[in-house]
């Protein structure tokens, strides 16, 4: 077996065996297959696809490229949740804590932010003292003694996908939809957790734009899911323009907290609420999903899904009084609000437009290591579909400078476009696929 056998046999369309894609993993994750070799075997499956067994094998592969999370020993089951990114995507710090409060373990490890998509661990990181690098054997003590668990990737699990992804980024080869739900799968395999809640998201805002590339990827991580023995559902949903009302890191932990005592922006909330019932209906909680639901709503409306944020914040290291008097947290030295040009129903608020501008104000990173202001960023005051009078409130820039925030309110007017005519809001999902969905095309 060699490297230029497999990387001619899928440059010429032809599926792959488990014990081909394994010798070829190993040889990434050892460094004996060199670059330009992986190279070009990823190109070929850019152009000529992965079958679903293919694809399964290959994250199964990543996976055990390092370490494997066993978490039967701690919890009887543990669920995650992965979001593909977005713009004002704060779900997990409302989600966790409700799927918490309701009994049922969450063990998370998320990534941080790059472009234009923001990271969790940087708005956890807006709190003082908040650790998001907590080691293997604190990861699996906080989830036995908390039942919840945030903390950032080890560089211990899925090292092929690392050193993968970096050769895509640079070789025009991370469109490839079989790597990228490997590269997703490998990591949450990795971390151990027996259920999956997969948050797809589809649009302007969204690395994929259109329904179809985004129902491809669902279904094909569903299908990995199911083939390697986890139970896997995913929430396809809408990214054309922010969620909720809050972009910047600060501020998203400012929006997040109001949502747990009770309020927050409606889309968020119920966004939050259908995410939340999922996963307990993953992990057996429920019996229906409006029992899920109900059960969701019952820990937000009592203030246990609060308590258990507090708790996570202090587990962690976190400064507690900063989330329960969130005016101690980092706040930018301008703002300015900025009142709509003219009336008309808001047609467009153009999620990209607004998450690349939080990044020029410092909210997000241009590449790894970039430093991050964790005070700026933008508050959208409007959804599409709303009706807005010339002169009321748009949005609010949160700056450092002038000079950004000027370049800002530029970049925002023209991310919002007006129609005369009255504008259908858009959906916050567009559909669930379920394991039974993949066994029934099957």
């Amino acid at each position: 077996m060699s490297a230029v056998d497999i990387i001619v046999k899928k440059r010429d369309g032809l599926e792959l065996t488990r014990e081909e894609i394994e010798f070829f993993v190993r040889g990434i994750t050892s460094g004996e297959i060199p670059d330009y070799q992986v190279s070009a075997w990823a190109m070929a499956v850019l152009l000529n696809g992965m079958s679903a067994q293919e694809t399964t094998d290959l994250t199964l592969a990543m996976a055990h490229s390092g370490t494997v999370l066993d978490l039967s020993g701690v919890v009887p089951l543990a669920v995650d949740k992965h979001s593909t990114g977005g713009v004002g995507d704060k779900t997990t710090l409302v989600v966790e804590p409700i799927v918490a409060a309701c009994g049922l373990p969450v063990g998370k490890m998320s990534g941080r932010g790059l472009g234009f998509s923001g990271g969790t661990l940087d708005k956890l990181e807006s709190i003082p003292g908040f650790r998001t690098n907590l080691s293997r054997e604190e990861f699996l003590d906080h989830l036995k003694r908390y039942g919840m668990v945030l903390t950032g990737q080890t560089g211990e699990l899925a090292p092929a996908d690392g050193k993968l992804y970096a050769l895509r980024d640079v070789t025009g080869t991370v469109p490839s939809i079989p790597l990228i739900a490997s590269s997703i799968m490998s990591k949450k395999i990795a971390a151990g957790a027996q259920a999956i809640l997969l948050d797809v998201k589809v649009g302007l805002g969204a690395f994929m734009q259109t329904l179809d590339s985004a129902s491809e990827l669902a279904r094909l991580m569903v299908a990995i899911g199911q083939r390697s023995g986890r139970q896997t559902i995913a929430l396809l949903s809408d990214m054309n323009q922010p969620l909720g009302n809050a972009v910047g890191n600060a501020l998203e932990v400012r929006e997040a907290i109001d949502t747990l005592h009770g309020g927050g922006p409606e889309d968020f909330r119920e966004h939050c609420l259908v995410a939340a019932a999922h996963m307990l209906m993953l992990g057996r909680k429920a019996g229906s999903l409006d029992e899920a639901r109900a059960k969701a709503e019952e820990a937000l409306v009592s203030g246990q899904a609060w308590g258990r944020f507090k708790q996570l914040v202090q587990a962690q290291g976190g400064d507690v009084r900063v989330v329960e008097e969130p005016d101690r947290l980092p706040e930018a030295p301008l703002k300015e609000i900025v009142p709509a040009p003219q009336s008309g129903y808001l047609a467009v608020i153009n999620a990209r437009e607004v998450g690349e501008t939080s990044v020029q104000l410092g909210a997000g990173r241009v590449k790894k290591g970039d430093p991050i202001d964790p005070a700026v960023g933008i508050v959208v005051h409007r959804k599409v579909g709303d009706r807005v009078e010339q002169g009321q409130p748009l949005f609010t820039v949160h700056a450092s400078s002038q000079e950004k925030l000027d370049a800002a309110v530029e970049r925002l007017l023209a991310a919002h476009q007006f129609s005369a005519e009255p504008v259908e809001p858009l959906p916050l999902f567009y559909g669930v696929i379920t394991e039974q969905d993949i066994l029934q095309k099957e």
